[in-house]
């Protein structure tokens, strides 16, 4: 339950900090539930309930290159009218211009850079990727950093069904 907190918390500040999302006169995430390898959070912006789910990679490849912790993120933010935004905090900051690849299991999608973070860039594409998550087995975002390296970072869809529904519910 404590590390589920530190990465609620830390995905949080990296993904408040991290896109430019201002987080003044907001609360800190409160734990909804722990699922396999998800975990369900909400907290309160200034202009709207916030409800996300978050999980870390299984696996990174190559697994010495020096980096920040990486996140996977499916947010709603219903009075921004905002449902299932995909994104990724990747731990290092991507090639200028570049596009990360999101495969889940044989489903692939693009999404774009900036900074240490990746979004799919249509909300179309963002219900396709979620869709294909809750169906999925295993989820894989490939890209490159500002220095040339190239990484993959492979996650357990385990438990992200639950974790979204436990969303949908508290972010109607």
């Amino acid at each position: 339950m404590i590390l589920s907190r530190q990465l609620g918390a830390a995905a949080l500040m990296v993904m408040t900090f991290g896109t430019g999302v201002a987080l003044a006169q907001g609360t800190d995430p409160e734990l909804l539930g722990e699922f396999s390898d998800w975990a369900a959070y909400t907290y309160k912006a200034k202009d709207t309930k916030v409800c996300y789910v978050s999980s870390r990679p299984k696996s990174s490849e190559p697994k010495n290159a020096k980096r920040d912790p990486a996140f996977l993120l499916v947010t709603h933010m219903p009075g921004r009218k905002v449902r299932g935004e995909i994104s990724t905090i990747i731990g290092y900051p991507f090639k200028k211009e570049s596009i990360a690849k999101l495969t889940v299991d044989d489903a692939s999608f693009e999404l774009f850079t900036n900074a240490d973070g990746a979004w799919a860039d249509k909300p179309e594409t963002e219900k396709k990727i979620v869709s294909a998550m809750k169906n999925g087995k295993v989820l894989k975002i490939s890209g490159t950093s500002w220095r040339g390296t190239a990484t993959t970072d492979t996650y357990s869809l385990e438990g992200i069904s639950a974790a979204l529904a436990k969303i949908d519910d508290a972010c109607k």
